[in-house]
């Protein structure tokens, strides 16, 4: 899968894509290439590949050694501004007041087979080979390793750099970038998964243009507001035809993603660190290592795209036995009870549950300390003796006597004013040095860039976990930071400008402090809703709750745009109550179990206000559910109908090779629409014969003429009409059942 050639280019390469760079003649690395798999490259190739016909004339050259050469129109690996290139570069340097413009030069190469999986983000596998590149730049003493990733199936390229000090003078990191992509055109819309609170990844597209096109958090998390996933789509993408080059950060906090459009239409792609917010103090010795960024390629549009990103975070991201192991149905309280809740009440609902087929129950914020509404108790760890008084340890044990899995919430990197943690460690929260601190939904962020903070709430959390015999943990983080300032830090002697970093590094620690000592417990990641949905929390957290908007209509969109960057795994359902308590919209029991189907499924509703009827209804689709749940958690998705943010309809499936399951959804009835219309699906074999619910139909007509949408009521076919009013949805199975011979 790697080859060097003639210890000058370097081909990554499988049958889905190829990645190809080189040695400039300034000694520093030159892109070439990234889209198909170009198979095997003759010398001959090489050269004309390489052949470059310099469009700079009139700007600085690079050196007067090498007579007209110029980085400033090359496409390189790892630029650095100002060096005949005035393009924003990957890596910037200083020394006291001084920049520092390094010229690294090419030294090396090694080659390893495997990945393996560690306590820190990152993509592993068997099936990987990694290339790293050594280069130095003498001058200021510095070696910088490029390292790249390729898997023998996945139509990815994953990347990071390593940053040592190799002289004897402190130097001052103040960006580097995990990888940079320069690409020979700009044709393509830049699109991004951005939002708010409660409408967290909606797909937003927007022309390249000269200049620089960016999104990026700087909240300490990767946000509601962005998502550090982007792509370049062709200008007429379908969703199975079409270039796309995107790109994903295996990381939670700070981030940047831009692409730079030049004079002459060239575009660079780099994703990393937020250098805004970061600098890093390099002492001699010392070496920085960026997170991993993933580079993803497909000429098959949306699907193609889905197909790409969806195997990369199943197989090299999120840990192996999460691919196996059942996802719990749940029944959570929050919106049952809010904090109004004693064991009693709980143990009603959970009894109700279990009857309905549900497998775990989760209870959500308020069981600790005093804490009666959102404004006390977070940071002390221990059980509300009011609600529980015969302890946790006794409810859990009457949840698992029933035969139920339980979990329990909490809030790990936040504390209350109230709480003695509080105020006998006032250095363990984030505050800047000064009298005005600000304060957010009554609560502070605690300094995790502290070890002894972390491993603080840790042993408190693992008390609890041990005691109550918890084997579902929902972790919520209700605040982003500000004033960022680090006590510890300025006590350690280290630039605050470490803070964002080390800060996430310390809730990645804590992720991994809990699941050495519980290896088997399922963590759900939530952040007021979907504040951090990123493979940096993914690595540790099979599933993250999408948003706080449970609305099945809002969860539409939502959906739509998470599936182009996350696997259907990861997006965790809760069919929750009407008047919905985020929009107050009303849905039908029936629209909002064929919308959370799609993925682990959990309900989030106080099943006392149910009639017969409702609940007999929802122990129905929890049979159905649970004898497709493989297929609706792992299947490959796909979407059928194209979509944006003016879209009344949406139709997608999940595949298996014999199999698929197709949900179809529109959002308000129109009178007198349209004709029939015809879903096109893929994963259908012309050869055969299908079930399709309730008749018969072969698979050629399915591939050449499609799956009819349902009829709507128009006014005048309530004898035929599949759907009707608003929030319309209906499922097909459609099944292979025999082969025509």
């Amino acid at each position: 899968m790697i080859s060097v050639i003639d210890d000058q280019y370097f081909y990554l390469h499988n049958e889905k894509i190829a990645y190809l760079f080189y040695v400039m003649q300034n000694g520093q690395l030159g892109h070439l290439y990234f889209g198909k798999d170009l198979g095997t490259l003759t010398k001959f190739d090489l050269k004309y590949i390489t052949k470059h016909d310099s469009k700079a004339s009139g700007t600085v050259k690079y050196s007067k050694d090498i007579p007209g050469f110029t980085l400033a129109d090359r496409m390189q690996e790892y630029p650095t501004y100002g060096t005949s290139d005035y393009r924003e570069g990957a890596i910037n340097i200083s020394r006291n007041d001084e920049v520092l413009y390094p010229d690294f030069q090419y030294k090396g190469y090694e080659i390893t087979k495997g990945k393996k999986r560690g306590n820190y983000p990152a993509a592993y596998g068997d099936d990987s080979e990694n290339l790293c590149i050594t280069l130095e730049d003498q001058d200021h003493q510095l070696q910088l390793q490029l390292v790249y990733t390729i898997f023998d199936q996945e139509s990815s390229i994953v990347r990071k750099s390593i940053l040592k000090n190799i002289g004897n003078k402190q130097v001052h990191i103040d960006n580097l970038q995990s990888l940079c992509l320069d690409l020979p055109k700009a044709d393509y819309d830049f699109l991004q998964l951005s939002g708010a609170w409660l409408k967290e990844r909606h797909v937003k597209k927007r022309p390249l243009t000269q200049g620089i096109t960016k999104i990026e958090s700087l909240r300490g998390a990767s946000s509601h507001q962005e998502n550090p996933f982007v792509a370049l789509v062709d200008k007429n993408i379908t969703n199975n035809s079409g270039e796309i080059y995107a790109s994903n950060l295996i990381y939670s906090g700070n981030f940047i993603d831009q692409v730079e459009v030049d004079e002459w239409d060239t575009a660079r792609l780099m994703t990393g660190i937020n250098p805004a917010t970061f600098t890093w103090q390099l002492d001699p010795g010392a070496t920085f290592t960026t997170p991993e960024a993933a580079l993803f390629y497909t000429s098959h549009g949306y699907n193609g795209l889905m197909n790409a990103t969806h195997a990369f975070v199943r197989n090299h991201v999120i840990a192996s036995k999460w691919q196996k192991e059942k996802r719990p149905i749940v029944i959570n309280n929050w919106e049952a009870t809010y904090f109004d809740f004693n064991e009693e009440k709980l143990l009603n609902l959970a009894k109700q549950a279990k009857e309905l087929g549900i497998e775990a129950f989760v209870l959500d914020d308020g069981w600790f300390g005093h804490r009666d509404d959102d404004r006390s108790s977070l940071g002390n760890w221990t059980v509300d003796s009011k609600k529980f008084p015969r302890g946790l340890d006794h409810f859990s044990k009457q949840i698992h006597k029933l035969g139920m899995q339980f979990g329990l919430w909490f809030e790990p990197e936040m504390v209350s004013p109230d709480t003695e943690l509080f105020n006998e460690h006032p250095e363990w929260v984030v505050h800047h040095p000064y009298s005005r601190i600000g304060i957010g939904r009554g609560q502070y962020v605690l300094d995790f860039a502290n070890p002894d903070v972390v491993q603080n709430i840790f042993e408190q959390m693992a008390k609890i976990i041990a005691s109550a015999h918890v084997d579902y943990l929902k972790w919520d983080m209700n605040r982003n930071i500000t004033e960022a300032y680090s006590p510890y830090l300025k006590e350690i002697n280290r630039p605050q400008g470490e803070f964002f970093h080390r800060y996430i590094a310390g809730v990645y620690s804590l992720y991994n402090k809990l699941l050495t000592s519980f290896p088997n417990l399922l963590i759900e990641g939530c952040a007021s809703g979907g504040g951090r949905f990123d493979l940096g929390i993914l690595y540790y957290s099979p599933q993250i709750w999408p948003s706080d908007d449970s609305d099945a209509c809002e969860r539409l969109d939502i959906m739509s745009g998470t599936m182009l960057a996350y696997p259907l795994s990861t997006f965790s359902n809760h069919v929750s109550a009407v008047p919905n308590d985020q929009v107050k919209r009303v849905t039908s029991l029936h629209f909002r179990h064929d919308v959370a189907d799609f993925g682990p499924l959990s309900y989030e509703l106080d099943l006392n206000k149910l009639t017969k009827e409702e609940k007999e209804k929802i122990k129905e689709n929890i049979t159905w559910y649970k004898e497709n749940r493989d297929l609706l958690v792992n299947g490959e998705f796909t979407q059928l109908l194209p979509f944006d943010r003016s879209t009344n309809t949406y139709s997608w499936a999940v595949n298996n090779e014999n199999r698929q399951i197709v949900g179809f959804y529109r959002k308000l009835g129109r009178p007198n629409e349209t004709l029939d219309q015809f879903l096109s699906l893929s994963h259908i074999n012309v050869n055969s014969v299908y079930q399709v619910n309730d008749q018969k139909i072969s698979g050629q007509v399915l591939q050449n003429y499609g799956l009819r949408e349902p009829y709507q009521f128009n006014g005048s076919n309530d004898n035929v009409a599949e759907v009707h009013g608003d929030f319309q949805s209906y499922l097909y199975d459609v099944t292979r059942i025999k082969k025509i011979s």
